[in-house]
C-alpha cells in the first residue's frame, strides 16, 4: 500500500537521520498494533507492513548488534 495513504498516523524518524542526503526510513504505529515502515524520499511509495511480534523480533535483534553488518 502507498505510505501517504495510511491515514490518522503519526510518521517518526532517527534523529540520526540525515535531511542532507535525505536517507531516512520512517515508521508509523497503526491502530491495530502494527507497524508500518516507509522511505521517507518517497512517501506516496510503498509502505510495509509488519506485526508487533515482528518488529519486536527486528528491534531486539538490532539492539544485540545483529545487523551491524549491513551499514559496513
Amino acid at each position: 500500500m502507498a505510505g501517504d495513504s495510511i491515514e490518522e498516523v503519526r510518521w517518526v524518524k532517527s534523529s540520526k537521520s540525515t535531511p542532507e542526503g535525505g536517507n531516512c526510513v520512517e515508521f508509523a504505529a497503526l491502530p491495530n498494533g502494527g507497524t508500518a515502515v516507509r522511505n521517507s524520499r518517497f512517501p506516496g511509495g510503498p509502505a510495509l507492513v509488519f506485526t508487533r511480534s515482528e518488529i519486536d523480533a527486528m528491534l531486539a535483534g538490532a539492539k544485540q548488534g545483529e545487523f551491524d553488518g549491513l551499514a559496513d
